[in-house]
């Protein structure tokens, strides 16, 4: 209860800025009305979903907008905040400076003009991730975008210059709420024509179940090679309560009996060989291995212990942090690894090939797009699904295509 409230006191302060802003700009008595009406609506549906939640029940699609317009009109306030503040910061003091120098009669209009004038400048730049977070709600986690790499490697076997691989990862299947937007999402897979798909965790939020309804979608993933598949931390169920640790380990059971039925091949810290003309190439898949608290069933050496040093390697690890803190500097090698993970944060600004910027960097050194150290890669996928806040600004949902080719980079 003691959060609760402490939750509401601060909120009611930027919101006691907020409102300055908006009153000080609109003289309409029903628009001031309108501004509390969907404030409190907004806020009493966040706490009503939030307040006394029950991880039995796990996170539904009401949690998800209660929290997604929460966030709507938290961020414009909270710029409003910064925006006003800022202006007292520095009018305090000068009222303080003109009441004693110049008296009453200096100040009034002036302070009153500038006030309004900062208002509307704060109610303008408000708007903007207002309308920004409302649209990717409403369209944003479908607008699925293909982005396209080729990669040069001197070791590439001939036979498999000009493969082509497409990435999806974090379909998180339980937040979905359209399935035309799914089946166009797949559809755009299959369209790529690629020759094999790998898919790098987190097929559902919390539980199998969530991703029933869609494997009549998902099964229609078409590859000359095949589909692969590797669990990510939410597939394990962790996030929600259990009534025995049997029922979880029946949950995950289903879940892989799903992926199967799908047409997944499901690597649990295994390997494969894809083959072709006689020449190979080796996929390996890394159970979920994370740092800070997230789950480390991951074991490199069991799941490459078939594998062959010379081999040109493959790697799928659901969280980019494991190819930082191992896989690098294993001595086999892993020309390429495939994650996702981070989702992009859901949140960010992008202008391909220019700039791309998301709070997510302070938490994940490599957190979206291709990274290169020590002359091996890493694809960080931003995920073909969403979690939690339901939709996506800036940084959209991704299928990656990535073209293999033999030798080194033209300059």
């Amino acid at each position: 209860m003691l959060r609760w409230i402490i939750f509401i006191i601060i909120f009611g302060i930027i919101d006691l800025y907020a409102y300055q802003a908006f009153k000080t700009v609109s003289k309409n008595q029903w628009l001031n009305v309108l501004y509390w009406v969907v404030t409190i609506l907004v806020i009493g549906n966040f706490v009503m979903h939030y307040y006394g939640f029950n991880r039995r029940d796990g996170f539904s699609h009401a949690h998800a907008y209660a929290f997604g317009f929460f966030v709507a009109i938290l961020i414009p306030k909270m710029v409003l905040l910064l925006v006003m503040l800022s202006e007292d910061i520095f009018r305090i003091p000068l009222a303080i400076y003109r009441f004693f120098t110049e008296g009453d009669s200096a100040k009034g209009n002036y302070f009153a003009s500038r006030r309004q004038f900062i208002s509307q400048i704060a109610l303008g730049i408000a708007a903007l991730p207002l309308a920004s977070i409302l649209y990717g709600i409403y369209k944003g986690k479908y607008n699925y975008k293909v982005l396209k790499y080729t990669l040069h490697f001197e070791d590439l076997p001939e036979a498999f210059d000009g493969y082509k691989i497409t990435q999806i990862s974090d379909i998180h299947s339980g937040s979905f709420d359209n399935d035309d937007k799914v089946k166009y999402g797949v559809d755009l897979i299959n369209r790529q024509n690629s020759d094999v798909i790998l898919f790098t965790g987190d097929i559902v939020n919390n539980k199998a179940d969530e991703l029933q309804p869609y494997t009549t979608i998902f099964n229609k993933l078409q590859a000359k090679d095949g589909l692969f598949s590797v669990l990510g931390n939410h597939d394990y169920g962790d996030y929600v309560t259990w009534d025995s640790e049997e029922a979880k380990t029946k949950n995950l059971d289903y879940l892989k009996k799903l992926q199967r039925e799908i047409g997944f091949d499901l690597l649990l810290n295994e390997s494969r060989y894809i083959e072709r003309d006689g020449q190979r190439i080796a996929l390996i898949g890394v159970e979920n291995w994370g740092a800070g608290g997230f789950k480390k069933a991951g074991d490199l050496n069991k799941a490459a212990q078939h594998i062959d040093v010379n081999d040109f390697k493959i790697l799928m690890s659901h969280d980019p942090t494991h190819w930082q803190k191992q896989v690098i500097k294993d001595p086999k090698h892993y020309h390429l690894t495939l994650s996702g993970h981070t989702h992009g944060m859901q949140f960010g600004i992008e202008i391909p090939g220019w700039f791309k910027w998301s709070p997510v960097k302070w938490r994940y050194k490599y957190w979206a797009g291709i990274y290169e150290e020590a002359g091996q890669y890493i694809n960080v996928n931003r995920g073909f699904g969403y979690l939690a806040f339901p939709g996506r600004v800036g940084i959209w949902p991704e299928i990656t295509v990535i073209e293999l080719k033999k030798g080194v980079v033209e300059v």
